[in-house]
């Protein structure tokens, strides 16, 4: 292999954790076919491959490595996409896109203009990806340096279109004034002799045609050439047929002034002049729909006053980095994400979560950024700031909602791209139809008739129907506080039957207390304690929490344990002072060969009223009961009665032992409880109910109900739990209200709904339209007046979602 045909290239890997997983990927490369040499750096997660491209390539390499059990690193990029026109353009756009090698998905989103290319950087560079959409005809422009730059090409080319709308406007005002003055009804307008010149009208119509109509005849021919047709195409067709067969007319009637002429310079003038101003309106309807995006970036604080070298500094807010102390005073907005150190005050955080009650915090309570400090003065170090804090994740999680495709949306897109030469097929039949049989050789006749299919079909309004209506939906849930990951999770979330519960931090507040202490035989109550608090400050679980803050509130002194087990779904166990302790279940007793019998009714009635009761063994003996109690959620009662009115089966599952899940159940409502159930099991018994046909939603707060979340149809949660439970969750809720849950699925049906009657409407549209104006019952101008208004209704009825209110 000479020097020359080698190609160098750097590959980031994922999932390596020691030198052996750096040595098994090395030689893993340089076994395959074509690879002449591979390092792989263990310290910066890169692979240096030299190889020949003449028998093997980067997609080779890339599978190699995942076939060994690691990854490559995928990046995402956001690209502001200009000259699309309709839901052809899009779907061409996308598939060019995810031709490329290298790319692993790629979304093109027609409302939002926006392409999202998820692709491996080993093998494309954003400037490849930018240079394909240029290839195909289209503009893209880099999300992240629009922010940078301060570029925004939409809103330069919605003035340029607004400039040309009034040009147009201008030169096709005599051109409509001698149409209409045509009329029998309107022939008492006057009219100027000049305005029925052909050659003044050829004048007004040339720079409509040509300098106005250029974005047409580029278009279709980008999409031609590109092996495609769409919306410009038709209209290119439509006005060109008017206009071309205007001026022949006008040259004959120069060459022959005898013969009367109808002229059609008004049809294409006006065709065009209508498809701007539609144009317009659907981009100012359009702009609205992402209002919800804009109002939570304008909850962000601009300045933040930080302590530096012992004074305070306004700075900006971009210049805020972690660890940094800032100073918040009554009224200010917090500026970002942070832990607080000294003070305590009331926090509103209704922007957030929609809840109205402010929040108390104390120091070592976490702050959220863009939420009010409504009254003492604090001292926060910050933990997050930038990219990273809750509100930028919000706003990045409703974007990629956004941008995403839901599955009812393949059907539109599908239509889209094979609409356009049909419905040329159909108006070349028409006139056909209308030169040979109608109106036998009226050339003027047929074309009309022609010219009136090709612009009444423009299937811009199906492109818009589905992603305008996930736009305004995703962004009104999130105003209520509700975080769709995605636009096939808004759609799926309305098909659930069946929604899991996790008991505590869901149902219930998630913050027990101790209630019951309950010595057996000689023991002491206080010494009890004092051993039982010792071994239960080493768990992190919120029961062992509750038992030891209940035992320092008693005033007693917590030691140290020798040693400490956590054994999940039983309890613990710990040597204290010597001693061998146990707490936990009946099942963790009777495995260390203790006699429970003798205690299940004390335990019994302590479960009948919804405490956890545990069992203390010391030394392999029984020496007490301990109990505590988590407090039902004041909302969960009414958030269930409201899943059952929504047709949906409710289902609680938990840990704890039947009798309390019981209790719970009966207090809230719930019918169905799963209990007893290990972290482990509980995807297990989502994947039972999915077997029986179940569409199952699975909501949660912990750690351990992460399985279980991903395992669900749609998994749901708590914004007040863990980062690892709303990461891999579909769907987040702000607020701890269970009440979100119905929310979320009311938004879900509303915006399905919406979507089916967008898309009920753009299909009847074009279904009725075509016939009327192939049977002669439709001037080419009213059909364009319609093809423009279609795409605004469609995207007017969307909008009409950011106004729902839940109730």
């Amino acid at each position: 292999m000479s020097e020359q045909n080698h190609k160098q290239t750097s590959i980031t890997i994922t999932g390596m954790t020691c030198a052996a997983c750096a040595n098994r990927i090395e030689k893993g490369l340089k076994r395959t076919e074509g690879v002449q040499d591979a390092n792989v750096n263990l310290a910066v997660e890169k692979a240096s491959v030299s190889f020949d491209p003449s028998k093997t390539d980067l997609e080779a390499l890339t599978k190699k490595i995942e076939d060994l059990g690691y990854g490559v690193a995928q990046e995402k990029a956001e690209f502001s996409i200009t000259g699309m026109t309709c839901a052809a353009c899009s779907n061409r756009i996308e598939k060019g896109l995810n031709r490329l090698e290298g790319v692993y998905q790629a979304h093109v989103n027609l409302a939002l203009e926006r392409a999202t290319v998820e692709y491996n950087p080993a093998i494309l560079q954003k400037s490849d990806l930018i240079g394909k959409v240029e290839a195909l005809g289209y503009g893209a422009v880099d999300q992240h340096s629009e922010q940078e730059e301060g570029v925004d090409p939409k809103k330069k080319e919605l003035d340029s279109q607004v400039r040309k709308l009034i040009f147009s406007a201008i030169l096709s005002f005599p051109l409509l004034w001698s149409m209409v003055a045509h009329f029998q009804f309107t022939s008492f307008i006057w009219m100027p002799d000049l305005f029925m010149n052909p050659w003044f009208q050829l004048v007004l119509a040339t720079p409509i045609q040509f300098i106005i109509g250029k974005q047409f005849y580029v278009g279709a021919y980008k999409a031609l050439r590109n092996g495609s047709a769409n919306m410009d195409v038709l209209v290119a067709l439509g006005t060109s047929a008017a206009y071309f067969y205007s001026l022949y007319l006008s040259i004959r009637s120069l060459l022959n002034p005898s013969i009367p002429i109808e002229l059609y310079y008004e049809t294409s003038a006006i065709l065009i002049t209508l498809i701007l101003l539609g144009k317009w309106l659907e981009a100012r309807a359009k702009g609205h729909s992402s209002d919800a995006i804009k109002k939570l970036m304008g909850l962000r604080a601009n300045t933040a006053t930080v302590i530096k070298n012992g004074t305070e500094q306004q700075i900006p807010i971009e210049q805020v980095v972690v660890g940094d102390w800032l100073i918040i005073k009554p009224g200010e907005k917090i500026p970002v994400d942070g832990e607080v150190m000294e003070g305590q005050s009331a926090i509103d955080e209704s922007m957030l979560t929609g809840e109205s009650i402010p929040v108390e915090k104390k120091v070592g309570d976490e702050v959220i950024g863009a939420t009010i400090n409504k009254h003492g003065r604090l001292k926060i170090k910050a933990t997050k700031v930038g990219r990273d804090t809750a509100l930028a994740q919000i706003i990045r999680v409703v974007e990629e909602a956004q941008g995403s495709k839901a599955p009812i949306q393949r059907m539109a897109d599908q239509i889209s791209g094979i609409f356009v030469p049909i419905v040329v097929g159909i108006a070349l039949l028409t006139f056909v139809i209308w030169y040979i049989w109608i109106a036998p050789a009226d050339f003027a006749e047929a074309l009309e008739k022609m010219i009136a299919v090709l612009v009444i079909a423009c299937p811009c309004a199906l492109g818009l129907a589905t992603p305008t209506s996930i736009m305004a939906g995703s962004g009104r849930a999130a105003e209520m506080g509700i975080l769709f990951k995605g636009g096939e999770h808004l759609e799926s979330t309305q098909q659930i039957d069946t929604v899991i519960l996790d008991k505590t931090g869901t149902v219930t507040h998630g913050k027990p207390v101790l209630t019951d202490v309950i010595p057996l035989g000689d023991h002491d109550e206080i010494d009890l304690l004092q051993m039982v608090g010792t071994a239960e400050k080493n768990s992190e679980h919120p029961l062992a929490q509750a038992i030891v803050n209940g035992i320092q509130e008693k005033g007693i002194l917590i030691g140290d344990a020798e040693s400490f087990q956590a054994l999940p779904g039983y309890g613990i166990e710990a040597i204290v002072e010597g001693n061998q302790l146990l707490i936990g279940t009946r099942k963790l007793m009777a495995s260390h060969g203790m006699m429970v019998e003798a205690v299940d009714q004390q335990m019994k009635k302590l479960e009948s009223m919804g405490k956890t009761a545990m069992l203390i063994g010391i030394n392999q003996q029984l020496a007490g009961i301990i109990a505590v109690a988590d407090t039902i959620k004041e909302s969960s009662p009414r958030a269930i009665q409201r899943l059952k009115e929504l047709g949906i089966q409710v289902v609680m599952i938990t840990g704890d032992n039947r009798q309390t899940a019981e209790s719970v159940a009966k207090q809230v409502g719930i019918d169905q409880v799963i209990a007893e159930v290990l972290p482990e099991g509980k995807a297990d018994e989502v994947q039972k109910l999915q077997e029986q046909g179940r569409k199952v939603a699975m909501v949660g707060d912990g750690i351990n109900d992460a399985p279980a979340l991903a395992t669900a149809d749609i998994g749901i949660a708590i914004g007040t739990g863990t980062d690892v439970a709303m990461e891999t969750a579909d769907l987040t809720l702000m607020r701890g209200d269970l009440n979100s849950v119905a929310d979320a699925m009311i938004m879900s049906q509303k915006t399905m709904r919406n979507i089916k009657q967008n898309l009920f409407w753009a299909l009847a549209y074009n279904s009725i339209g075509i016939p009327i104006a192939a049977s002669g019952l439709l001037a080419p101008w009213l059909a364009g007046a319609a093809m423009a208004f279609s795409s605004v209704s469609v995207v007017l009825n969307a909008l009409r979602l950011q106004k729902v209110n839940i109730k």
